[in-house]
């Protein structure tokens, strides 16, 4: 609009470099006007639930809380999680294995099956009766060889929201951190002679798509390094298949120069700096590499009753691998690389056996979220934006709704009972589905769909209805309640 002379135009860049500024201001567009009403429609939302529920809980827990919009569908999830953890019953129950050697080659083979079917060996006397029947045995029968080869591709370059993922996993970064250090590479670095120059593209995105130029010098800088037989088949441009609730706005994280290798610019980076660039070009780089290729081998010993099954593969070609593997976190299951190596083996011969081994396991309670499961979880259930899931995390441990103990998270007695309350008041609107479902009308307002007045009178009808309802005396009950329940078990 006019203001006293010249339109207000908008100007769009995702990477902060000399050419993408000067190309983004000779195609300035105008003010999409249903992406201000999309924002002011986030932003009247977080007000009203701020400000209308925190005092609830002044009310009822203690002066100065708050209750946010998202914030408190992550604390509800944290919280849920813990009691799951408290309501859980382990369960025993006995694995057996068997150590065997070929040519000074250990490898080691499960017990498959007994029976035909599954082991189920609840407790010690099943598991000592088993071993005495296999007491005797010196060599196990191969009865079965299967090779198959198995491709891995490389995973997609960083949102957001992975980003913050990988980096809590691999360099123990807190998302807050993570995205902190991923502001100064975008807004820009001193390298010395060339100035100041963002390494990286927007931080702030939920798209994994690659702009083609950024590919195919990815390839050039490619061949250079490993040679043309490490490239995937073409520029790998990624982004199509997208989740439903993405914006698509941005590019992925990338680096803005994929020639700029981290090494060159080590001396012009802070330690953070430089281990989160080198993530970023290393995932991206690795985004348009060739597949790794594995040859797994899966070896059956029938002996009649028992079955024992031996798995193991070899990296045939390692492709994006001899750049950059993902770290796993526990309960994440394993990676084709990190399996055994089996000797060659050939059905009918007969393998000798050190020793059979039992191992006593209990069935293990759902884990507590990480920085990184929550984020995965976040994104899973479409709550939030990438760009809040920082914010989320650090407000809920500024306000010692939760504590962060071994990068696990745990809720203090204070984030139960807000939890409680918040979701006992206003069950329609601390909810997974609510929380997901407001995201979708907030984007449908950005498309021109639905307007975005309609969209706060629908929410505030309800809302204002629960308010009403607030029994305060119920509700103290309840908070003392959750304390002293609290005091009892911690």
């Amino acid at each position: 609009g006019q203001k006293g002379g010249a339109p207000i135009r908008r100007v769009m860049f995702h990477e902060i470099t000399r050419d993408a500024v000067q190309k983004a201001i000779q195609n300035a567009t105008s003010i999409d006007e249903r992406k201000v009403e999309a924002q002011q429609a986030r932003r009247v939302l977080e007000r009203l639930v701020g400000y209308k529920a925190s005092p609830l809980l002044w009310k009822t827990v203690k002066k100065g809380l708050s209750a946010g919009r998202v914030q408190t569908v992550a604390l509800r999830l944290i919280v849920e999680r813990e009691r799951e953890i408290r309501a859980f019953k382990p369960v025993e129950y006995w694995s057996i294995e068997a150590l065997l050697e070929k040519n000074g080659q250990r490898f080691t083979a499960k017990l498959h099956q007994v029976d035909g079917k599954k082991p189920e060996i609840g407790n010690e006397r099943t598991a000592r009766a088993i071993l005495g029947d296999l007491d005797k045995r010196h060599t196990f029968p191969v009865t079965s060889v299967r090779r198959r080869e198995r491709r891995k591709n490389p995973s997609p370059p960083f949102t957001t929201s992975t980003i913050q993922q990988e980096a809590a996993k691999k360099l123990g970064f807190g998302s807050k951190r993570t995205m902190r250090v991923a502001q100064d590479l975008y807004e820009g670095i001193e390298l010395g002679p060339d100035g100041a120059v963002g390494l990286i593209t927007y931080m702030r995105t939920d798209s994994t798509r690659i702009a083609e130029s950024a590919a195919l010098q990815a390839r050039d800088v490619l061949t250079g390094l490993f040679g043309s037989d490490h490239l995937a088949a073409g520029p790998q441009l990624y982004g199509k298949a997208q989740q439903a609730n993405a914006q698509d706005a941005h590019e992925a994280i990338r680096p803005t120069d994929p020639s700029r290798r981290p090494d060159q610019v080590r001396k012009y980076l802070t330690s953070d700096q430089f281990k989160l660039y080198e993530l970023v070009w290393k995932r991206f780089m690795a985004s348009q590499m060739a597949p790794a290729v594995f040859d797994t081998t899966t070896v059956d010993f029938d002996l009649g009753r028992y079955l024992f099954r031996s798995t193991g593969s070899v990296i045939k070609f390692d492709g994006f691998l001899g750049l950059y593997r993902e770290t796993h976190e526990e309960g994440e299951g394993r990676a084709l690389e990190d399996e055994q190596a089996l000797p060659v083996l050939e059905v009918k011969e007969d393998v000798p056996v050190k020793e059979i081994v039992p191992h006593q396991h209990f069935t293990e309670p759902p884990p507590r979220f990480s920085e990184a499961s929550l984020v995965k979880e976040l994104e899973r259930l479409g709550i939030g934006r990438p760009s809040t899931y920082a914010s989320i995390i650090s407000v809920l441990a500024d306000r010692h709704y939760v504590l962060l103990e071994q990068r696990r998270f745990t809720p203090t007695p204070l984030g139960e009972t807000v939890a409680k309350i918040m979701v006992h008041q206003f069950p329609d609107i601390f909810n997974v589905a609510f929380t997901s479902s407001m995201e979708g009308e907030l984007d449908k307002i950005e498309e021109g769909e639905v307007g975005w007045r309609r969209v706060l009178e629908e929410f505030y009808g309800p809302f204002a209805q629960s308010l009403d309802k607030a029994n305060i005396e119920d509700l103290i009950a309840r908070a003392q309640r959750a304390d002293r329940r609290f005091r009892r078990h911690p």
